[in-house]
Parts: C-alpha cells; sequence; structure tokens
C-alpha cells in the first residue's frame, strides 16, 4: 500500500490517493469522492476503469468517474419524498430532480482516510441532519479491497440517528479493451424485467418484460448489436431481483473480445443500473491519455431501485436508528 498526495480541493482540504493491490490486480483509491481512480489486471497494457490523473480533472469533468454516490444514488423524481407522514424536499440538480445526493452529495466530497493494509483501503464519511434537504445524520463507511482471484470488493455500512433513506452505488466507468467506446463489448445481465422511464428518466413504476427490447441482455450480446440506434439511450435500471435479500448473487458479465478480458459483477443488491455513457464529454486527457468522448465508457451500478422512496412495491431504501445499512459488491476481472 502506498498512500500519496493527489492534490489539494479549492477550500484546501487535501486529497490522497492510496494504491492497494493483491495477486494480479492493483487498484487506485482517492479520498476524494472514494473515487476508484485506477484499475489494472497484470498483463493487460490498458486501465480498465476510465480516470484522471489530478483532481483538476474530476472537478473540471464532473461526471462522477469512479465516485461512490449517495446518499441516495440515482434519481427521486422532484427531489421529493414523503417518510412517517412528512414530506421532505431535497436539493435538485438535474432538472426538476435529486441526483446522486445532490449537488454535494458523497461523490464529489472529501472522505475521511479511516486504515488501509496493502490490499484494502477504509474510508468514511458524514452526511449531516439536513444536508442536501435529507432527514437524520448519516455515517457511512466503505471498505475496498483487492482479494483472490482478481476481484475488487466493496464494502458498505451506513447507520443513521434520525428516519431516512440510504442508497449507495460504486460509479465506476469500465472501458476493457481501451479503445475509445463501449460498443462492441458483450454485455449479459440475468434481469427478466426492467424500469421504463419518463422524460425526466423518473420509473413510471411498472415492471417491462425485457424480452423483445433493448433490454434484453439475458443470453448475452455486443451492446450495439441489432440495436445500435438506442445504445445512447441506455441509462436505465435492471431488475435482478425483486427483493433485497442480502445474499450476493450475479448481476452482469462484461466481455471485451478484443482484449480478452471480462468483469463479472456480483452484490447483494437487487437492481443494477446500465448506463451507456453517451453523455460523456471531458475537457481532459484521462489516464490513458484519451479525452473521452460519449460511450468511452459504461456504468454497471449496483443499486437500489431509481426513485425507490416514492414507489411502494420498490425495494426499501429506509434506514432507521438502531439498523445498518449493507452492501457489498465485486467486481472480478479474468482473461476469457
Amino acid at each position: 500500500m502506498t498512500d500519496r498526495p493527489f492534490g489539494t480541493l479549492a477550500d484546501g482540504t487535501p486529497i490522497r490517493a492510496v494504491d492497494i493491490a493483491h495477486g494480479g490486480l492493483r487498484a487506485t483509491i482517492l479520498t476524494y469522492g472514494a473515487v476508484v481512480q485506477d484499475i489494472r489486471l497484470d498483463g493487460v497494457p490498458h486501465p480498465l476503469v476510465l480516470g484522471f490523473d489530478s483532481i483538476e480533472g474530476y472537478l473540471r469533468n464532473p461526471s462522477y468517474f469512479g465516485a461512490v454516490a449517495g446518499r441516495f444514488a440515482n434519481r427521486i423524481g422532484k427531489g421529493r419524498f414523503t417518510l412517517d407522514g412528512a414530506t421532505w424536499q431535497l436539493s435538485t440538480n438535474d432538472g426538476d430532480n435529486h441526483l446522486h445526493g445532490g449537488a454535494a452529495g458523497f461523490g464529489t466530497r472529501s472522505w475521511k482516510l479511516v486504515g488501509s493494509t496493502p490490499s484494502s483501503v477504509t474510508l468514511g464519511i458524514v452526511g449531516e441532519d439536513g444536508e442536501n434537504g435529507y432527514p437524520g445524520r448519516v455515517e457511512v463507511e466503505l471498505t475496498y479491497s483487492v482479494e483472490a482471484p482478481a476481484t475488487l470488493c466493496t464494502s458498505l455500512r451506513a447507520t443513521t440517528d434520525k428516519a431516512t433513506i440510504v442508497n449507495l452505488a460504486q460509479h465506476s466507468y469500465f472501458n476493457l479493451d481501451g479503445t475509445g467506446t463501449i460498443r462492441d463489448h458483450e454485455l449479459t445481465i440475468p434481469a427478466e424485467t426492467y424500469l421504463p422511464v419518463d422524460s425526466g428518466k423518473i420509473p413510471t413504476g411498472a415492471f417491462a418484460p425485457v424480452s423483445g427490447t433493448p433490454f434484453d441482455f439475458r443470453a448475452g450480446r455486443r451492446i450495439g448489436e441489432g440495436f445500435d440506434d438506442v445504445v445512447d439511450l441506455y441509462d436505465h435500471n435492471l431488475v435482478v431481483e425483486r427483493t433485497k435479500t442480502g445474499e450476493i448473487h450475479p448481476l452482469a458479465r462484461l466481455v471485451s473480445a478484443k482484449s480478452g478480458v471480462f468483469l463479472d459483477v456480483t452484490s447483494t443488491e437487487p437492481g443494477v443500473q446500465f448506463y451507456g455513457g453517451q453523455m460523456i464529454g471531458c475537457r481532459d486527457a484521462g489516464i490513458n491519455g484519451e479525452v473521452y468522448g460519449p460511450n468511452a465508457g459504461l456504468c454497471l451500478e449496483a443499486q437500489l431501485f431509481p426513485d425507490a422512496p416514492n414507489h411502494a412495491d420498490f425495494p426499501s431504501a429506509l434506514l432507521r436508528p438502531g439498523e445498518e445499512y449493507r452492501q457489498e459488491t465485486l467486481f472480478s476481472f479474468g482473461r476469457i
């Protein structure tokens, strides 16, 4: 493990970069946004995620590259929800909607470096009562660990002193072949249904069958295959499970035939938000020297469902005092 400076925020807060490794996998974690800045697999000449070599790159290109989104990842319609009979108005930073915890969400703040080993790092952050409109003081602890075989494990815990909502998601953009697009990657997601959305990307509340639609990845296929005209629309939750059981299960498999690298995502979470990266438009070169453009990477965000507090039949994001939010998500890499 190495711990080194990675720049300074405008308010003077120093940001650190922590390198962790085990076996054939290495990762670099930032205290800014709990960002996964880089992932490298032995024998592969290019990074497997999009990232930047300086804190300025993240500040100038605010697309949650590698960050942990929260206190509620994804969108809440109109930024409003009701809890125990009271209506709460959150900040809105995505048109009329609330996205990824608001403009000052966990993915855009400095986390505390709690501890580290050669193969792991633990970070912490606090969301104060009233922050971005949320009720309750929430304490979050996150551990990234590299474990055999070539797996980056993400372990999240959260507690609160007042009833609130919590939904966290790791927001890395993956590109397994080092090219400027993910359209030729093959994706498998074992979801029978997905959540249709309105014009603001808020779920309508329906569970729609994937069969016969561009959201059917059950058998595995090239992302653009047969649906090139809709690749730029992918930003939807695919329903792998209807409830959160706490058991780890497969969420997605991503394969690059060009590089021979695969990624398996397994998680305790019931949904995976597949985002094709169509809105990427960077001003600075990334860690591979490329200025990232549309579809340069894709996200597979393990999480509860978007707008969950406003849908009684979605898995609940409610967290009360004395309870603990828990999430385990594993990113396992290898060669086909």
